[in-house]
């Protein structure tokens, strides 16, 4: 089993309320399987919801800052907390912390980390597992992306087949662990 998971998401404080619960519960999913949580170190949308559903849960922590941010009031106590001079430097670093990444909904910032680490992937610089939450079929069109990608030549099959998705995070989570099973 994955021990450390990093996760990418939304900071938006008025998305849906719907999405806020999806959060909270990935993070007590995490939790309660054992799993310690990386994250961007945010007590404001889905971040926030995700970290606190991991503590509710019982779960360990791990916020990664950025300077720019560092030393803004925060409701969410990490356990363990890292700041980074900057936004990429701090991408590094919650990708090189976790066994693998999920990105749940968010906007430019989430997109971001997903594409630049299936690019790291893709270049053979990052071999842990990868993958994505499709609730309520957020990423439907960037799925959709993909197997055109994927169909004009422009995404091999091997690096097509490289990101795991699910619509529910106990389901991602165990493609994960199978994927890492299977040597990724």
């Amino acid at each position: 089993m994955l021990k450390t998971i990093t996760v990418f998401c939304g900071s938006a404080r008025h998305c849906a309320p719907a999405y806020r619960q999806m959060a909270r519960e990935a993070g007590e999913i995490i939790a309660r399987q054992g799993r310690d949580l990386v994250y961007g170190s945010g007590d404001w949308g889905l971040m926030g919801d995700l970290a606190q559903g991991a503590q509710q849960a019982g779960g360990r922590v791990i916020g990664i800052n950025v300077r720019q941010f560092d030393g803004t009031p925060s409701a969410v106590i990490c356990d363990e907390y890292a700041v980074e001079e900057d936004f990429a430097a701090r991408k590094a670093a919650l990708v090189r912390r976790g066994d693998a990444c999920v990105a749940l909904p968010g906007g430019m910032g989430t997109l971001d980390e997903l594409t630049d680490l299936y690019t790291q992937a893709q270049l053979g610089n990052w071999v842990k597992p990868f993958g994505l939450l499709n609730f309520n079929h957020y990423y439907d069109g960037l799925l959709m992306q993909l197997r055109r990608a994927n169909a004009d030549g422009f995404l091999t099959d091997a690096d097509y087949a490289r990101l795991a998705v699910a619509e529910d995070m106990e389901t991602l989570l165990a493609k994960l662990d199978a994927c890492a099973g299977a040597g990724q």
